[in-house]
């Protein structure tokens, strides 16, 4: 009786362990699989854009607006950004300055032609809608590794036969939600879906990734950029489209182009 209660005590103790290491094995194949997708999409160097975004309420009813952006790729920390609209005339000549961070919270700055002012988005305001779309200032700000934890849950095929594989991330600090599922194609090293949830844990709204397009940088590296991105809010029924017209990678831009005082 004594042999077999200690038989089952090590089969117990053997079974804990084998999925202690299964859960340690998940993250830290999360974390390499985070850092292959930051390496592959890094060196872009700079990027200009025009693009559009419409904005669907929940009686399909639609509004569409007109925006140009740049973003500038830096070394040391995270990238720096500027979006500029540029019709209706309801916004036109608003302007938004990110600064993103390795670390910490990220700078926003908003300019608001209207009042001639610039505000500050704090860091409470992250989790607002970004000019009344189903996109958060948080969505538009950093996407940095040290934010987040990583879990790899598993390998899969798509439909047509691509490899894909699911990533859990949930933010470290302060966030609108807590966590996000993402679905990575390998061959574009991007996200083509991912569905975010909300502080209760429920299902928030999805994003869906779409009309990729490779950019050449330099003589032997391949990027991909998604031309649409579709955020459709599953509470609300809302929905807004980011879709870019033009883009270029590449582009060299000077540091006082996002600068703070370049918004008035």
């Amino acid at each position: 009786m004594l042999k077999k209660q200690i038989i089952l005590s090590c089969a117990l103790i053997l079974g804990l362990s084998y999925g202690l290491n299964a859960a340690e094995n998940a993250n830290a194949k999360g974390l390499r699989l985070a850092k292959e997708i930051e390496k592959g999409n890094r060196g872009f160097i700079g990027e200009e854009s025009e693009m559009e975004m419409t904005l669907i309420d929940a009686y399909q009813s639609k509004t569409i607006r007109e925006m140009s952006g740049k973003t500038m790729e830096t070394k040391s920390d995270g990238d720096k950004s500027l979006m500029v609209f540029k019709n209706p005339k309801d916004v036109k000549g608003t302007k938004m300055l990110t600064h993103t961070h390795k670390s910490g919270d990220d700078d926003q700055w908003l300019f608001l032609p209207s009042l001639r002012r610039i505000k500050r988005i704090s860091s409470r305001s992250k989790t607002s809608a970004f000019m009344g779309s189903e996109f958060s200032y948080e969505d538009l700000g950093s996407q940095e590794i040290d934010k987040y934890n990583f879990k790899w849950i598993k390998d899969f095929k798509n439909k047509q036969g691509e490899p894909h594989y699911l990533l859990e991330r949930k933010p470290k600090q302060k966030s609108g939600y807590s966590k996000m599922v993402m679905v990575i194609s390998k061959k574009l090293n991007s996200a083509v879906k991912i569905d975010y949830y909300d502080r209760k844990g429920e299902l928030l709204k999805t994003g869906l990734f779409k009309k990729f397009k490779s950019f050449k940088i330099g003589k032997n590296k391949t990027i991909y950029r998604a031309g649409l991105i579709e955020m459709n809010n599953v509470q609300t029924k809302k929905s807004s489209i980011f879709n870019w017209k033009s883009r270029k990678l590449g582009i060299k831009h000077r540091k006082r182009d996002f600068d703070k005082k370049s918004l008035n």
